[in-house]
C-alpha cells in the first residue's frame, strides 16, 4: 500500500522560505500545487487549485493568516489548515482551532515536525490506498 502524498497549498510572504518548504515537502513525496504570498492571494489559488492541504504563514501583508485561515475554513471546511508561524508559542489553541486551524507549528520547530502534522493530518483525511 502507497500512502495519499497530499497537494499542499503553501502561503507564505517570504520567497525564500517557500522555496525551502517546497523543496523539503516534495523530497518526502507531496505535490506542492499552489503558493501564494499573501491571505488574498492565497484564497483565490485555494478556491482554484482544492489541495488536501494548506500551509498558511501568519504575518503577511493584505491578510494575515488568521484572517485567511477563517475565510479559507468556511469556503473549504474539509481542508485541514497547519499554521506555520514564528510566533507558534503565542498561539493559543482555542484561537487557532476558532479559526479553522488545525496544527499550529512554530518554524523554530524545523521542517521535519511541519512534515510530522502534515502526515498525520493528510493520513485523517485519506486513509491508505492500494
Amino acid at each position: 500500500m502507497v500512502a495519499y502524498p497530499g497537494r499542499v497549498l503553501l502561503i507564505d510572504d517570504g520567497d525564500a522560505v517557500r522555496d525551502v518548504i517546497r523543496i523539503f515537502l516534495e523530497k518526502r513525496g507531496f505535490q506542492v500545487c499552489g503558493e501564494a504570498a499573501d491571505g488574498v492571494e492565497a484564497i483565490e489559488k485555494a478556491k482554484a487549485l482544492k489541495p488536501d492541504l494548506i500551509i498558511l504563514d501568519l504575518a503577511m501583508p493584505r491578510m494575515n493568516g488568521m484572517e485567511a485561515a477563517s475565510v479559507l475554513s468556511s469556503i473549504m471546511p474539509s481542508v485541514p489548515i497547519v499554521l506555520l508561524t514564528m510566533y507558534g508559542d503565542f498561539m493559543g489553541a482555542s484561537l487557532a482551532a476558532a479559526s479553522g486551524i488545525k496544527a499550529v507549528v512554530s518554524k523554530t520547530d524545523g521542517l521535519d515536525k511541519l512534515v510530522d502534522r502534515v502526515q498525520f493530518l493528510l493520513s485523517i483525511g485519506h486513509p491508505q490506498m492500494e
